[in-house]
């Protein structure tokens, strides 16, 4: 990872994410990092977060990132650990990541023509706990697709689209599936980075 000339040489930055898209982003804003996926059962826990409908999607988002943060941060107590998660919610329904082609075609199909939150929740955690957390929530409309047209674009898109929720990357071909995005860019690709950013100068880990 380059090092950039806006970052302070002190505390070293883990992202506790296996998240190709949030690694090429934070690489993107310039800043020096480690990946540390946190090894929890994020499966588990997001069914047991949200199977209680006692959450809120974002609720449920935000829990997750600070999960995620701290359970890195326990083992990096020196560190700033960024932790991140998504939910994307149809009208009381938590959609989750889908596990087979099968799967994603049903999302895609049941997405179609309608509009659908995604709750994008980023924490910052240091000594094992969570020092900031942030959640912001965008509306997505996707357009009416053909169940032909859903087939080829998963044909094209390949298994990928199995590591997002909904079956689809906005910043690849998923940007075909829709009619109307209102919310942040960064936010829907899976991290309010200017926030973050906004944090970690805060935090003293970036130069500001």
């Amino acid at each position: 990872m380059g090092n950039s000339n806006l970052q302070s040489g002190g505390q070293p930055l883990i992202l506790a994410s296996s998240s190709k898209v949030r690694a090429r982003l934070l690489e993107a804003a310039g800043l020096a990092f480690i990946v540390e996926p946190p090894g929890l059962d994020e499966h588990a826990m997001r069914q047991a977060v949200s199977g209680t409908g006692a959450l809120s999607p974002q609720d449920v988002a935000e829990v997750l990132a600070r999960a995620k943060a701290e359970a890195v941060s326990e083992l990096a107590r020196d560190a700033f650990v960024i932790g991140a998660d998504q939910v994307l919610a149809l009208g009381d329904r938590i959609l989750s990541k889908p596990e087979s082609m099968e799967a994603g075609r049903g999302e895609l199909l049941d997405l179609s023509g309608k509009s659908h939150t995604l709750h994008s929740a980023v924490a910052l955690a240091r000594n094992g706990s969570t020092a900031w957390a942030y959640s912001e929530t965008s509306t997505l409309t996707m357009r009416a697709l053909s169940p032909q047209f859903i087939g080829r674009y998963l044909a094209a898109a390949g298994e990928e689209v199995l590591s997002s929720v909904g079956a689809y990357q906005l910043e690849g071909l998923g940007i075909q599936l829709f009619e109307k995005i209102d919310g942040d860019y960064f936010s829907i690709l899976g991290l309010p980075l200017l926030p973050l950013l906004d944090a970690l100068r805060r935090e003293g880990a970036i130069e500001s």
